[in-house]
């Protein structure tokens, strides 16, 4: 008779999902059912101002015009600081750049970053991605407004993967305009280096582990990009890890083979949670 594996007592019993932008919490409904069916407590809490529904929001962006990536950070350093244990922490685009940041900053036991927007210092630029966040772009006043994408837009960014009709659905179903403020942070970022909206000290040795996923055939934030955001990070003893799911686009959280992405950020991010910090 095997002997039942005894619980870690050390070991995370909730998880955090980040959203990213052009999108509300409800991204990450399938993961929700998902994780929790596994046992996990499971939060997904929207940025401040995010909190009511994509319809809502639709028809009326102006409470999230001037959010900011600080003050978003300093909301989950909130809620995850009210925890008894460190949580798991995933992100997805922006939401993998907020963990990342919230890790360097000590919050976490372990965390993984989807398609994440990078930090600071993460300088290259893919055509796809800069096809991508044109419409953002294109205006230096959409720095102060709420900019939303086209069914079109949303088709080339987020679901190159789907048909044209799926890709509408999903629009219909998640997409809000987003905050232009978050996009031209991490643009100026580049260019006004020091400790900027999306700053993140690589050479931190006592964070804790770190998994980087990028999708092959993502347009908005390629896996050069991930990949680049990775190499980072070389300078620090933490554990950091890179993994690439060939063709996957930026809706890798909701696409067809969703599932192998979440069970494999999970497994990871158990292996790791417990490891000592440098």
């Amino acid at each position: 008779m095997t002997a039942e594996k005894t619980p870690d007592p050390a070991a995370p019993d909730t998880i955090v999902l980040v959203h990213g932008l052009w999108v509300t919490p409800r991204s990450w409904e399938h993961w929700i059912e998902h994780y929790e069916n596994k046992g996990y407590r499971v939060l997904a809490p929207a940025y401040p101002g995010f909190e009511v529904e994509v319809e809502a929001l639709n028809e009326d962006p102006s409470p999230i015009e001037a959010v900011t990536i600080p003050a978003v950070v300093e909301h989950y350093e909130g809620i995850i600081g009210e925890l008894e244990k460190p949580p798991i922490l995933m992100g997805h685009s922006m939401g993998g750049l907020i963990v990342q940041i919230l890790l360097d900053h000590g919050y976490g036991a372990v965390g993984v970053a989807i398609d994440t927007a990078p930090p600071e210092g993460v300088r290259r630029v893919a055509l796809t991605e800069a096809r991508s966040l044109f419409p953002v772009l294109r205006n230096p006043a959409n720095r102060h407004r709420a900019v939303g994408f086209t069914k079109e837009q949303f088709h080339y960014a987020f679901g190159n993967n789907l048909s044209k009709e799926e890709s509408d659905k999903v629009y219909e179903r998640y997409h809000i305009p987003t905050p232009g403020s978050f996009v031209w942070a991490a643009v100026l970022a580049n260019y006004q280096p020091g400790m900027q909206e999306g700053y993140v000290n690589y050479d931190n040795e006592e964070r804790v582990p770190l998994l980087l996923i990028a999708g092959g055939e993502d347009h908005l934030l390629p896996a050069s990009l991930t990949e680049s955001n990775f190499k980072h990070y070389r300078n620090s003893s933490a554990v950091t890890d890179y993994h690439e799911f060939p063709g996957r686009s930026h809706y890798t959280i909701g696409e067809d083979g969703w599932e192998e992405v979440a069970d494999y950020a999970l497994e990871w991010a158990e292996a790791n949670a417990t490891r000592p910090t440098a």
